[in-house]
């Protein structure tokens, strides 16, 4: 199984910036132990729909490594991992795309 900083190696190589929107939210629903805080939820959500577009790449990045770091936390980095790892390239976001 990959650790942490293999999997941020994974997720960034190619010029990736995230999984495309559908990709992302299937990761999304991987995580365990989702709650409502304030406003809004923890983990905060995939930034897809409308913030798709309103979002600049380093913050999706990163929405995306909060997302991993919860799988790790929570003891499901394995499963998240292997999804990560099985996304064809096509469905990535790319720097330039």
């Amino acid at each position: 199984m990959a650790n942490f900083e293999e999997i941020l190696i994974e997720v960034q190589k190619n010029n990736r910036i995230c999984p495309k929107p559908q990709k992302w939210q299937q990761l999304y629903e991987m995580l365990p132990n989702k709650k409502r805080k304030d406003v809004g939820w923890e983990p905060a959500l995939p930034l897809i729909l409308a913030a798709w577009y309103d979002t600049p790449a380093l913050l999706k990045m990163l929405r995306l490594r909060e997302h991993i770091e919860w799988a790790e936390a929570h003891g499901c980095l394995e499963q998240v991992s292997s999804f990560l790892y099985e996304l064809p390239e096509d469905q990535w976001h790319h720097i330039g795309d």
